[in-house]
């Protein structure tokens, strides 16, 4: 369950960044925590769907960040 207590923090972290305007930077950065953050989830509940949505989060990261 802390996994997903880590994520949730995460995501409304990521709100207020976004609302106070950060940098792209600062997003990116804590989008890539995220998907770290979601796959642990997703392996501690040993979900494949969880897993397969960590995976496409940890991909569009790797995209956005080249």
């Amino acid at each position: 369950m802390e996994e997903a207590r880590a994520v949730l923090a995460r995501v409304e972290r990521i709100e207020t960044l976004e609302r106070g305007g950060a940098p792209a930077e600062a997003l990116l950065a804590e989008l890539a925590e995220l998907a770290r953050e979601a796959a642990a989830w997703a392996e501690a509940e040993d979900d494949p769907r969880a897993k397969a949505a960590a995976r496409v989060l940890a991909e569009a990261h790797a995209i956005v960040t080249a």
